[in-house]
């Protein structure tokens, strides 16, 4: 059959590369400078801008297709597979660009990556892993709590591949290979050879293009040929072999970064701990004089530029960076490096690569006030996690100590140990107060009366109020039995029609079981979902318990029809209600109906098993989820009204916290965190004339030391963000936290905008 393969050829952009040398400051291993942008990096920033925000092109659907339809096509499937997505990586575009340190550029999010997707759809069809899981799912589905399975939201362990370079690993492959004695194995190890052979080749296509830039230099004024002469020294050595020095190291992991997104093309998938494995690396180097604390920033800058330009037309494909946290061996892992990453973020006014820190009790006093520094000038864009919290939860869910150590956040704030999670870590939603609503009226929905959930009895048929929260949380239970088997057809789906030949060889436990990720070969095969509208569920339940079945200034028959008039008519009685205490008041009952809730969730989820024995977690965030929620819901028990927002995360909602943040914050760390085996976030918005630095450092270190698990939060004005809405061409990179991503408020659909400009700005 004749080959119609699109081959991508060697695309170059390139004026002068000027040699770089480490000049400037000393090796200091406090970490504790300001170090600015360079010359150099805001010239390659604004360029890697205007490339990103042009006509971004990537054949790769193309190339996989063509190749999966012919070249392959009388291979058995793995096979295809593999080598499809080999060649279609091989023949990706080549870019070297003016004034890189660094090789390499895909792009992730180009314009056209939609309609190249659509135009293919139909070849792969019948291999299709979103088709089939939801042809499968339909024959069992629950209609209420519907299918699911978005895959992504881990990292690998990329580290390992720095130890013995990509020809090492191929080695190690190799021998497994030759040891196999079952197909499912052999077809793992395999399919890993071809794919990192692929890798290799697509990098000597750099190397090729170099040393075509090398000719032109020798003829010409050879200005350029000593830095390019450097740059193929550097690929020559990696990622084929183990680096040799920092630059080296950042070079392999920007590369296999590439790869491995490559092959697994979702939103969500991240680095994880780069500053923790690439700090050795730069420690070496600062202690033999080789490399300045200015360089090292200089190759960070533009790391975290060259991850902006290739998702840049995508502020909600999240790519986490975790700098700091601990060792294993549970002391302070804070370094030089972790000072670096989060600087250089603050540097750079862009959403890509999204950087979490990680702090701990035992965190340099100058870590923490860079924490302050970054929620203050951040752009935003700051998530900061407790591990003191964390650990201990994750531990909770089944992962031993050393392995909880190593968590990361994949993209949004997904906790998870790094490269050891299947990549269903986080695979879907769940509205809790929906389902409160629907327990209490008979399981019909509030907002257009039809029949959702099999339940019958309503708010008039309980004789107390333990057995309606029985009733609740026996369907809670239903529904999540319900969502493990959903998940369970999406995992077996992704192992069958989607093997993750590379990301599967850097994941433990794949290839010591000879299984791919999803068939069973990770360490811990655990969902993750979000619940949402947690404490609306437990404001509402407070509301009811107090005005029902203690106080009884309604019957339950007032109260259903209040919730069914949406108050209108009923106003006295709503008035009333929003005079009950809420949780974020730190009034006790209303907060122990929050922890009871966030209890009952998280015990009846992970009281169920993954078909490799991994556990439901709970992962408490809202992402872009808050309009749509809130929308679903009709009028609640505290006197909400249908569609009234609700809060982030374990946030209190905006209306119950009016006795000041500090207040919130008690109420909020009064919860049961450890029980959160996925992480939980809180949503702190501060009105931008009331915060400082000496506030900001005083709220941050109280909620830590109170134990609050991950703190996010906005510091813009109302009116800067008003002024966004109306002339957004103005503020085309004003960034905003949305909730488990920050973007650019412009690109923001206007339900998204109106919330966040809605939400309460703490000034006291």
């Amino acid at each position: 059959m004749a080959s119609t393969i699109s081959v991508a050829p060697t695309q170059i952009e390139l004026r002068t590369i000027p040699i770089i040398e480490g000049k400037g400051r000393s090796a200091n291993k406090q970490g504790n400078y300001a170090f600015g942008l360079s010359e150099r990096i805001v010239q390659f920033r604004d360029a890697s801008r205007e490339r990103g925000a042009g006509e971004t092109f990537s054949p790769r659907r193309i190339n996989q297709t063509n190749a999966f339809s012919e070249l392959y096509a009388d291979a058995p499937f793995w096979e295809r597979y593999a080598r499809s997505m080999a060649f279609a990586l091989e023949n990706e575009p080549v870019y070297l660009f003016d004034d890189q340190c660094l090789v390499g550029t895909l792009y992730q999010t180009p314009r056209n990556w939609g309609q190249a997707e659509e135009a293919h759809a139909k070849e792969w069809e019948g291999y299709d892993v979103g088709n089939q899981t939801r042809m499968r799912q339909a024959e069992m589905i629950d209609p209420f709590v519907g299918g699911g399975g978005a895959p992504g939201h881990i990292g690998w362990r990329w580290d390992w591949l720095l130890q013995k370079g990509i020809e090492g690993h191929i080695e190690d492959l190799q021998r497994r290979l030759l040891q196999a004695t079952n197909e499912e194995s052999k077809q793992l190890y395999e399919g890993a050879i071809i794919l990192w052979e692929g890798v290799l080749n697509w990098n000597d296509r750099h190397i090729e293009a170099l040393e075509a830039l090398e000719a032109e230099a020798k003829l010409a004024s050879g200005t350029n040929k000593a830095q390019i002469e450097e740059l193929i020294e550097v690929c020559t050595q990696v990622p084929r072999k183990p680096p040799r020095n920092f630059r080296e190291a950042v070079q392999f992991f920007h590369f296999q970064h590439l790869a491995v997104m490559f092959e697994n093309p979702f939103g969500g998938n991240g680095p994880g701990r780069v500053d923790y494995f690439l700090w050795p690396y730069l420690e070496k180097d600062l202690e033999q004089g080789d490399i300045t604390l200015d360089f090292a920033k200089e190759l960070i800058d533009e790391l975290w530029i060259r991850f902006h330009e290739r998702l840049q037309n995508g502020d909600g494909w999240v790519e986490a960076v975790v700098p700091g946290g601990i060792h294993p061996d549970g002391s302070c892992a804070v370094n030089p490096l972790s000072h670096i990453m989060v600087e250089s973020i603050i540097d750079l006014n862009q959403t890509h690569p999204v950087v979490y820190p990680r702090v701990c009790k035992d965190c340099p006093a100058d870590f923490i006030d860079l924490m302050v520094k970054y929620l203050l000038e951040g752009e935003n864009r700051a998530q900061i996690y407790n591990d003191d919290v964390c650990l201990p939860a994750i531990m909770n869910g089944g992962v031993e100590r050393e392995d909880a150590a190593m968590y990361m956040a994949g993209g949004c704030m997904e906790i998870s140990p790094q490269g050891m999670n299947c990549d269903l870590n986080f695979a879907r939603t769940h509205n809790i107060a929906k389902v409160l609503e629907l327990v209490l009226n008979g399981g019909m929905d509030l907002l257009n009366g039809e029949k959702r959930i099999p339940v019958d009895r309503n708010l008039t048929d309980y004789t107390d109020f333990e057995e309606l929260y029985d009733a609740f949380e026996g369907e809670l239970a239903r529904q999540y039995e319900a969502m493990v088997k959903a998940l369970d057809i999406a995992s077996e789906c992704y192992a069958e029609y989607r093997p993750c030949y590379l990301l599967s060889s850097l994941m433990n436990d794949c290839l010591e079981r000879g299984l791919e990720q999803q068939a069973g070969g990770s360490r811990y095969h655990d969902y993750g979902f979000a619940p949402l509208g947690i404490t609306s569920a437990a404001d509402s339940l407070n509301g009811i318990k107090r005005a029902v079945f203690e106080q009884k200034f309604v019957s339950a028959d007032e109260m259903l029809d209040a919730l069914r008039a949406n108050f209108e008519g009923y106003e006295v009685l709503q008035a009333r209600l929003h005079r009950l205490p809420m949780f974020g008041v730190e009034d006790p009952e209303a907060d122990g109906m929050t922890q009871r809730v966030l209890r009952s969730i998280c015990t009846l989820a992970t009281d169920q098993r993954t078909r490799f024995g991994g556990w439901l977690k709970p992962m408490i965030f809202n992402f872009v989820w808050t309009p749509g929620t809130s929308a679903e819901l009709g009028a609640r028990g505290d006197g909400s009204v249908a569609g009234e927002t609700i809060g982030h995360g374990m946030t209190p909602i905006g209306r119950a916290m009016k006795e000041g943040i500090t207040t919130a914050i008690n109420s909020s760390t009064s919860l049961p965190f450890e029980c959160v085996i996925g992480g939980a976030t809180t949503m702190w918005d501060m009105d931008d004339q009331w915060i400082n630095h000496e506030r900001m450092k005083a709220i941050l270190t109280t909620f830590l030391a109170k134990g609050g698990m991950i703190f996010q939060g906005n510091t813009t004005s109302v009116k800067e963000l008003e002024a966004a809405m109306k002339n957004p061409e103005q503020y085309p990179n004003l960034i905003v936290r949305v909730g488990g991503f920050s973007a650019r408020f412009a690109t923001l659909d206007v339900s998204l905008q109106r919330e966040i400009l809605n939400r309460r700005r703490h000034s006291q």
